[in-house]
């Protein structure tokens, strides 16, 4: 397909002078890169950050995305490149439709991934929304993963770099949005060619780390968090194995995920225990050997699909999923069961999938997602 040289390098048939873009600033290195390097070729750039929950004592912790630093290192970004910067106040927001639900869901023994919500709930849609608002033609993140124009329109792809890929945080991204959305970075071969370009646009964030945990769960503990939102939550129960055999005591089952080997206190046996099991109703934390992980079957709901035709369209459909963040593509079999849930057959079975997880679907062999959707039983 021959070139288009109308097009800017955003794809849009305007000039870069006349082509607004709203860009998503987190802070950090990467959101930073893509509005200085969008400044640089001369496009109408507007930075928005947007300020997600209650600091407090996180106000001058620098390992989560979010946090008051990030604001400010935004700013500082914007004044130095000449482009306007707005701080959005989405704390309501973000509660109602990212936090509330993390809570509730790992209440119910799920495993929950909320930066999947936040960025179908809130960045791609009400971020998306405002950056409507501002007559934006696009707007851009600094995410790693790659929007390629494909036979029926925009498709997305993995990207270029795996170690840095985050297509499985972004499946729930709906044609509508991708023929907006823009991703400067996926093509990038490494985080150190991003880290080269933010020292070449002098940025002050150049050196910054990489933010490693959730937002909102600053140190990682993902219990002390639920126990502040739902007092009384972490009611205490037995440990017992697939028998009903009580082998010990818990504190609350929300200090557990599936898979768990540490930290269970029931030492002296034969073999080591995983959690297979979480009986929220029950207050039980059910351990087995590490076969009873194995798992073949998994049924999906809330589906997404990214694929040419319809999804329900075929009775299988042949593809690679992920049913977790860090591990690659295992090939599967995609069973529909109605528009938006299916069961999902992995040819290799795999351990410690949980409920509450996302089961992201890719083209075999290929770099394209074709959507996905949510684990939701064990």
């Amino acid at each position: 397909m021959p070139l288009d040289h109308s097009l800017n390098s955003l794809g849009i048939a305007k000039p870069p002078a006349q082509t607004r873009v709203v860009v998503a600033m987190s802070g950090g290195v990467d959101s930073s890169v893509v509005a200085a390097q969008l400044a640089e070729e001369g496009y109408d750039v507007v930075g928005v950050t947007l300020q997600l929950y209650d600091h407090g004592a996180a106000l001058a912790k620098k390992g989560a995305c979010c946090a008051g630093v990030d604001i400010h290192d935004a700013r500082r970004v914007a004044e130095g490149m000449g482009f306007p910067h707005y701080v959005l106040d989405y704390e309501n927001i973000f509660k109602d439709a990212v936090i509330d639900e993390f809570a509730d869901s790992y209440l119910a023994g799920a495993t929950p991934v909320p930066c999947i919500r936040c960025n179908e709930r809130v960045k791609f849609r009400d971020l998306l929304e405002t950056a409507r608002d501002l007559d934006a033609d696009c707007m851009a993140t600094g995410h790693y993963i790659q929007r390629k124009i494909g036979a029926f329109g925009p498709e997305l792809h993995a990207a270029a770099d795996a170690l840095r890929d985050q297509s499985y945080f972004l499946f729930s991204t709906t044609p509508e949005q991708l023929s907006y959305l823009r991703f400067p970075l996926g093509h990038l071969p490494s985080k150190e060619a991003t880290r080269t370009l933010a020292q070449r646009y002098g940025l002050v964030v150049a050196d910054k780390p990489d933010s490693q945990d959730i937002c909102f769960v600053p140190n990682g503990n993902y219990a002390s968090v639920i126990e502040k939102l739902r007092p009384g939550a972490a009611e205490p129960g037995d440990i017992v194995d697939c028998e009903g055999r009580v082998l010990g005591r818990h504190e609350g089952v929300i200090h557990y995920t599936i898979g768990q080997r540490r930290g269970l206190g029931i030492g002296g046996l034969a073999e080591p225990l995983y959690v297979v099991k979480l009986d929220v109703d029950a207050k039980q934390v059910i351990v087995g050997p590490k076969e009873m992980l194995s798992t073949r079957i998994v049924p999906v709901r809330e589906i997404n699909w990214l694929g040419d035709r319809a999804f329900d369209s075929a009775k299988e459909w042949h593809l690679s999923v992920k049913v977790r963040s860090t591990r690659p593509p295992r090939e599967a079999i995609l069973r529909p069961v109605s528009a938006t849930e299916a069961t999902v057959e992995l040819i290799t079975p795999e351990e410690g999938v949980s409920p509450g997880q996302a089961c992201v679907f890719y083209e075999t062999g290929g770099s394209r997602v074709l959507g996905g959707g949510w684990i939701w039983r064990g």
